[in-house]
């Protein structure tokens, strides 16, 4: 079989050899299984008729039986053993049932109905609730049963997949410190106003680009990665070569990182002196103490007292997460570490055995490896404790830790990079085979996206490549061109003092750009990012701004969904007039004056304008420009600027040139 099609959906999925079939038709055999995104805990999406589908034995008969009409509805597995039902959702609400029956019984319960989104991007959609702003408050606070949660587990595919790994969970203190941020805050949001069952799925990978979120035959729409898509197609024709030269590099780097990172190994010892190693507060990313601009290996040791009621009893240690990976010994034994990478947002909970155990003195000693962006020990301080097993009983571990660094991953080697293809969530395709194709064909109502800072240096290929992305998904789901929100980027890195061309600004003109899609909205945040953190940690009002576009174009209501959109210009003289969208309930600039904006003249040199606001316009004019033709706003990596609408919305960065940018022609 070269493809399959689940019915009256108009899934369309290349799948891939005929191993990899036969084995899902065994694994399928003698038992009726369904996808990890149908089951217990799940969300229908209401309104619409939703489908429910699975495997059995090839001409199989399978029964449902749904608990809030009890009719029965039968269909028989095809020769693949794929069977397919299509269900009208029940109304609003819930609990229901439903019950699936052949050679076994599976019943899935506690299932709401509601609205039902795809959460996906880069990290700073996957950046987990218990690391946002005042994360501890409201991780404690997210004890909302009818929000509904389900994380993809990440994967690499080269070939679309059936099912994904992860399971629906509803909303509670201890389901939702790791799920997105972004997510929960914008079905909060939604199920605050709507009152209704809310299902968020989030499957997000940080540091990724949109092209790996694509599939193929999108992307060979697109001849800029036509050379890429055959590479890649060459690469799995022949593997064996590419691989071999590929695992013999690596092995010889990682011979020469163990070696460099052994120097410090005898700090583990319980007995090593650290009185000469520095001090840093943790937690906190170690670019904030000391450490910037560090990717690389660091030492860290802490002296804990513990109670003489402990001595001898088993110990729960708790670090939050770590950024990238750790090792983690007591007392001189390893306890515990996560070596893989991609696992930043990961809290550390490792368990201490009785024996290692004793009063007074104990020694602890954490090696962090960061290979990019940000590094070290960086969660909540109330993550951070020893405690007691089964007891409440904890010492807090937060506060001064000694540290000394390993070595800097820039005084050595750089480390082999495998074939394009391999174990590469950059490459393109893979995650949206391992990641967004399993959940086809499930009833959805749209899809939030939070990414385009790895893209970034490929502005103008962003153009085409975000919408073609969109379009794919929506063409795949056979569902219709469902809403798809996303987020532009937020402000970072260094305030510039005159104005001048920047990759980011050109990546949010790109994703402004787009919303000339259907059914697409955006989400402006240039007013809430944090200059040394491509995180910024107000979550909150990205969700809400998100959440504000659905609830009035999709439920209805009278509330303003965006801010400010540049529409046209005129000169008027010396001056420019500006007319936007948006402006509900007028202009205005929080704080006097209005910032941002910038004035050229036809020598295409752009210098800071002044700028008022006259009614639902702006006028922009410079004593250095006696002819100005273009002006542009928040045009920066972290512009200041300061217009908003009379709803307190920011204006979204924008320009009225069509001047090419550094990032033109960049593949």
């Amino acid at each position: 079989m070269n493809s399959h099609v689940w019915p009256r959906m108009g899934r369309k999925l290349a799948v891939g050899t005929m191993a990899l079939l036969l084995t899902m038709v065994a694994i399928a055999s003698a038992d009726i299984r369904l996808p990890a995104v149908i089951g217990d805990n799940m969300v229908l999406q209401q309104g619409k008729e939703v489908a429910i589908w699975g495997w059995a034995d090839p001409g199989e008969q399978v029964r449902l039986r749904l608990s809030w009409d009890g009719e029965e509805q039968r269909t028989d597995a095809d020769g693949n053993g794929q069977w397919f039902f299509t269900i009208a959702s029940p109304p609003a609400g819930g609990p229901y049932e439903m019950t699936l029956s052949g050679k076994n019984t599976v019943r899935i319960g506690n299932v709401a109905s509601g609205e039902v989104w795809v959460c996906s991007g880069q990290s700073n959609m996957e950046w987990p609730l218990h690391s946002a702003a005042n994360g501890s408050q409201e991780v404690a606070a997210a004890d909302y049963p009818n929000i509904r949660l389900f994380t993809v587990q990440k994967k690499i595919a080269d070939t679309p997949q059936d099912d994904c790994t992860g399971q629906w969970s509803p909303c509670s203190p201890e389901t939702a410190p790791g799920f997105s941020a972004v997510g929960y805050f914008f079905g909060r949001h939604l199920h605050r106003e709507l009152n209704v069952p809310i299902g968020l799925i989030n499957t997000s990978w940080g540091g990724t680009v949109a092209e790996a979120w694509t599939s193929a035959n999108a992307l060979e729409t697109m001849p800029e990665f036509k050379a890429q898509m055959n590479q890649i197609a060459r690469a799995k024709a022949d593997p064996d070569g590419s691989l071999k030269t590929y695992r013999e590099e690596l092995a010889q780097w990682q011979k020469k990182i163990e070696s460099a990172g052994a120097e410090g190994a005898g700090c583990i010892e319980p007995g090593f002196d650290d009185s000469t190693w520095q001090q840093m507060g943790l937690p906190v990313l170690w670019e904030q103490a000391g450490l910037a601009d560090f990717d690389g290996l660091v030492w860290f040791r802490k002296t804990v007292t513990i109670p003489d009621s402990w001595a001898g009893k088993e110990l729960t240690l708790d670090l939050g997460p770590i950024d990238d990976m750790d090792t983690t010994w007591f007392n001189g034994v390893k306890v515990g570490g996560h070596n893989e990478s991609g696992q930043w947002q990961v809290a550390r909970r490792y368990k201490v055995p009785a024996d290692l155990v004793r009063a007074g003195r104990n020694i602890i000693v954490v090696q962090v490896l960061d290979t990019g962006g940000g590094g070290g020990i960086y969660g909540q301080a109330e993550q951070m404790n020893l405690r007691q097993a089964g007891t409440d009983d904890a010492v807090s571990l937060a506060g001064t830790w000694r540290y000394k660094v390993g070595y800097d991953l820039a005084s050595m080697p750089p480390q082999p990079q495998p074939p394009v293809w391999v174990n590469n969530p950059n490459a393109p395709t893979a995650l949206y085979n391992g990641m967004i194709a399993p959940l086809i064909p499930l009833g959805i109502r749209g899809a939030i996206w939070y990414q385009g800072e790895s893209n970034a240096g490929r502005a103008y290929q962003y153009r085409e490549l975000f919408p073609t992305m969109i379009s794919n998904w929506r063409e795949d789901w056979g569902q219709g061109p469902f809403p798809f929100l996303f987020v532009q980027l937020a402000n970072f890195m260094a305030t510039q003092p005159e104005p001048g061309d920047c990759a980011w600004a050109e990546l949010r003109e790109a994703q402004t750009m787009t919303l000339t899609l259907e059914n697409t909205g955006m989400a402006v945040i240039i007013d809430i990012g944090e200059a040394n953190d491509i995180h910024p940690r107000n979550k909150q009002d990205v969700g809400k701004r998100l959440a504000l576009w659905a609830l009035a174009k999709i439920h209805g209501k009278a509330i303003a969904w965006s801010g400010p959109l540049y529409r046209s210009m005129k000169v008027d003289g010396d001056e420019i007039v500006l007319h936007f969208d948006h402006v509900n309930g007028g202009l205005v600039a929080e704080g006097e004056p209005l910032k941002g904006f910038a004035v050229a003249g036809a020598d295409r040199k752009f210098v800071w304008a002044d700028a008022r606001i006259d009614g639902s316009t702006v006028v922009v004019r410079s004593d250095k420009v006696a002819r100005p033709v273009a002006v542009r706003y928040a045009w920066a990596d972290n512009p200041v600027c300061n217009l908003y609408n009379g709803a307190g919305l920011p204006a979204s960065p924008f320009r009225t040139d069509d001047w090419p940018g550094i990032t033109a022609g960049k593949k």
